[in-house]
């Protein structure tokens, strides 16, 4: 069965249409969002559902001058900074059918991009985008107590998620981030973090620049028969 493009859900009320137009936004306008705006979209993020109410999620936002220092220095830290993320992202070694879905995305966000196979030193100006939450005037860093278990690293899935929606109600776009993890010393000294913290992900907020080459970018999703076994219906 072909898979699922946005275009062919319908949108039957303005929840469907949030969740149908969220996507991973890789190209911003410089156009600011106000703090009080950030913090009504956290507040509605953290309406998520949270196993007996642990609200594992902490955040730091950056705007500003704040935000242009710690996304040069991360720039100025890659690649020297090798350590890789604490909580692998992959498992390893890579299987089918993730590994295709993974490769797809990438080979098709580069052609979006113009960079092709062995293009060394274009992928790392694309990592250094990355770095720079793609522009977007407002980065969150996502932080995690390293004591938790994965209920809770559940929990704060569904605050990433809620987070998105609530972004796209606003008429925001944003794009959840794991390159953040990726350097985990060089984040917790920037931003003051203890041992205790674990970085999740970093999260972009802003207004999607329709120019960016990346924006044209639209993923497909695996129908519903594809993933589920229909029982009693």
């Amino acid at each position: 069965m072909p898979d699922l493009l946005p275009t062919d859900l319908p949108q039957a009320n303005p929840v469907d249409a949030a969740i149908i137009s969220r996507r991973a936004v890789r190209g911003f306008l410089p156009t600011p969002v106000d703090q009080a705006t950030i913090v009504r979209l956290l507040n509605l993020a953290a309406r998520a559902p949270s196993g007996t109410n642990m609200q594992p999620w902490r955040v730091i936002a950056l705007a500003g001058a704040p935000l242009a220092a710690f996304t040069t220095a991360l720039v100025e830290a890659f690649p020297a900074e090798t350590g890789g993320s604490e909580r692998p992202y992959y498992p390893s070694p890579q299987y089918e059918p993730y590994l295709s879905r993974r490769r797809k995305l990438g080979w098709d966000l580069y052609g979006t991009l113009g960079i092709a196979r062995g293009e060394t030193e274009k992928m790392k100006a694309h990592v250094a985008r990355n770095l720079q939450f793609f522009g977007a005037p407002v980065g969150l860093i996502c932080v995690i107590d390293r004591k938790l278990q994965i209920g809770s690293w559940i929990d704060y899935g569904a605050f990433l998620q809620t987070l998105a929606i609530a972004a796209r109600g606003m008429g925001l776009d944003t794009c959840h981030m794991a390159i953040f993890a990726e350097f985990p010393n060089t984040v917790r000294r920037l931003i003051g973090l203890t041992e205790d913290d674990i970085v999740l992900c970093g999260v972009a907020i802003g207004h999607e620049d329709k120019a960016a080459p990346a924006n044209a970018l639209v993923t497909s999703r695996v129908p519903a028969e594809g993933f589920t076994e229909f029982r009693g219906f």
